[in-house]
């Protein structure tokens, strides 16, 4: 079906007006796709007047309707929310007229488009003119619509911010707490958005989840919860026009606006974000889209930004233990049968050995000025377990898995350690202040528990330990790092 562009004004002047205009752009839009509603104007009543102000707001929308079908459904908004028949321009909970529709001209007894009274009347016109294109004009008259105003006078409209009609007394959340005590995080979580990155020349959008905090000192009961989604909102239109490079510099844009906006000493940002990712299967070489999550964690004060980039994917580990128990069975069975302990040996050497297998979910995060590829961590946590995993495998590709995975048994502290030796080896690079984390959790088969592992810490305590072999009592957490000052 064609779609179409119609203008409707809607006031009222009964009741609680500004909620009546929202309630009914609601139900306009159970039918139609409204692209642009204008400010709201409180209006001086037209005909009869002696009556109270409206409020007047104007919307353009697209629609699949047809005229008549569009002037129906408007007249079943207003019956729906109290409209009754009563004397022309008497007061009303909700009154809608259709203004436009693309550039049809209809005279009935029924309709009539344009609107036969709107190029007289101030308080349809300074909301049209607001949202309407420099070029829309009259069908009729053939002017445009800033044109027709300005033939008007717009005396008694008056543009007017959204409100609930109460007057705050005091700002509770900036007053004396009952326990004087700050909080190390106060905040949002779980806010969901699609936000944007930009990969060289491409674009990236992504389905995010995202955690906003604040600190919140001991004189300040709460910190602003209405402030952390308008950052949220500013930043996703500032990325509409500029998008960050990666996901950590997303983060500290972030950072520092909830910052500004709470006025606070410290702020913390974690976003976490479902990416995809092109693998090729081992065997049978077919392209498959895989999905990991990106994570991106920074926290600003006034003095700094720190930031890490994160992954978290999955693979396979055979385990070790069930693997040795399996391999002296078999030795006792192939003495058993009459084999040489050299021959035992041999056989055990060359045949692959059965161990039950877990589903894994590696996490490694990167704290660094220098930049640190997402994608690139992703192989390194894949490479650290027993075997990746792969959405699509054909039977050669299920039989490279398998025994790759069977070959290369470990427990969930070795793919812990894994990550952390190729981070080392692979990134020599890095400053010892780098900050790394490595995370495991192994999804048990035989089980009803999952076995889980992890290390954090500096670069310089990692390497120290696996290097030179210098034990490290104490470990750097993400929140010591975060908060410590750069040198």
């Amino acid at each position: 079906m064609s779609v179409h562009h119609a203008y409707l004004s809607l006031g009222a002047n009964l009741g609680h007006r500004q909620a009546n205009l929202l309630q009914a752009l609601q139900f306009i839009q159970t039918r139609t796709s409204v692209k642009r509603i204008s400010s709201f104007y409180e209006t001086d009543p037209v005909g009869l007047r002696d009556q109270p102000r409206f409020i007047n707001v104007a919307c353009f929308l697209e629609t699949e309707l047809s005229p008549r079908e569009l002037l129906d459904f408007v007249k079943w908004i207003e019956k729906r929310l109290g409209r009754r028949s009563s004397i022309p321009n008497a007061p009303r909970p909700i009154d809608i007229d259709l203004l436009l529709y693309d550039e049809t001209v209809i005279d009935t007894p029924e309709l009539v488009i344009p609107h036969p009274r709107m190029h007289e009347r101030a308080f349809a016109l300074v909301p049209l003119a607001e949202i309407a294109p420099e070029t829309l004009a009259h069908p009729v008259l053939k002017k445009t619509i800033r044109e027709l105003l300005a033939s008007v006078s717009s005396e008694g409209v008056c543009r007017i911010e959204r409100s609930v009609g109460i007057n705050l007394e005091r700002d509770v959340q900036q007053s004396q707490p009952s326990v004087a005590m700050g909080l190390s995080r106060a905040g949002v979580t779980g806010l969901e958005r699609i936000i944007r990155i930009s990969d060289g020349n491409r674009d990236i959008h992504f389905y995010a989840e995202l955690d906003l905090f604040a600190d919140l000192n001991a004189n300040q009961t709460g910190v602003h919860m209405s402030r952390f989604s308008d950052v949220l909102e500013e930043i996703i239109e500032e990325i509409s026009i500029e998008p960050s490079p990666d996901i950590e510099s997303l983060a500290e844009r972030l950072a520092r606006q909830v910052l500004k906006s709470q006025q606070t000493v410290r702020s913390e940002v974690h976003i976490r974000a479902h990416s995809p990712m092109r693998k090729t299967t081992p065997v049978t070489g077919k392209s498959v889209e895989e999905l990991y999550t990106l994570i991106g964690i920074a926290a600003a004060t006034s003095q700094q930004t720190r930031s890490l980039v994160g992954v978290e994917t999955e693979g396979v580990t055979a385990c070790p233990c069930a693997q040795d128990m399996v391999r002296s069975y078999s030795r006792e069975l192939l003495l058993d049968e009459g084999f040489s302990e050299s021959d035992a040996g041999r056989i055990l050497e060359v045949l692959p050995i059965a161990s039950h297998n877990q589903r894994g979910r590696g996490t490694l995060l990167v704290g660094s000025r220098q930049q640190v590829r997402a994608e690139n961590l992703v192989h390194i946590v894949e490479a650290s377990m027993s075997s990746e995993t792969y959405e699509l495998l054909k039977r050669p590709d299920e039989f490279f898995v398998v025994n790759k995975a069977h070959r290369n048994p470990k427990f969930v502290e070795d793919v812990v350690r894994e990550m952390l030796r190729n981070v080392v080896e692979i990134y020599p690079d890095l400053p010892d202040d780098a900050f790394v984390l490595a995370k495991q959790v192994n999804f048990e088969g035989i089980h009803k528990h999952n076995a889980f592992a992890e290390r954090y810490g500096t670069l310089q305590e990692i390497r120290r330990e696996m290097v030179h072999g210098q034990p490290v009592t104490r470990h750097t957490t993400l929140q010591d790092w975060l908060l410590a000052e750069e040198r």
